[in-house]
């Protein structure tokens, strides 16, 4: 895992492993922000690889509960990587996905190159 400051003056982005423990609830979300804190991040970039499947489930309130954590420390949580097969399979899951990109506490980015255009776009 690393923080790196945007050459262009963005935020200060930590961006996590593909390998690790899970993403999966509110003490997981905890130890993430943490980490962003000790290093001045103001993003949390979490692989899809990262997430737990329940996170994919809104009726598991776990979408909900990490997304809460992450929006009232003040860090925006970013899940990157290709979800579209789970889009796909459910309309509460795109519209979830299709709101959260409109804000800025959470964002779903299937690439680097979109993140880094988001990124910039402020």
């Amino acid at each position: 895992m690393a923080a790196e400051q945007d050459v262009d003056g963005g935020p200060v982005v930590f961006e996590c492993s593909a390998e690790g423990p899970e993403v999966r609830g509110v003490s997981s979300a905890l130890d993430l922000i943490g980490e962003a804190w000790g290093t001045g991040a103001e993003v949390v970039v979490v692989p899809v690889e990262r997430v737990a499947d329940g996170f994919f489930s809104l009726r598991s309130g776990v979408a909900g509960d990490l997304t809460q954590k992450f929006a009232q420390y003040g860090v925006r949580l970013v899940v990157l990587g290709d979800i579209s097969d789970r889009v796909a399979r459910g309309t509460a899951l795109r519209d979830f996905v299709r709101e959260a990109n409109r804000g800025r506490h959470v964002w779903f980015a299937a690439t680097r190159e979109e993140l880094a255009a988001r990124l910039a776009a402020g």
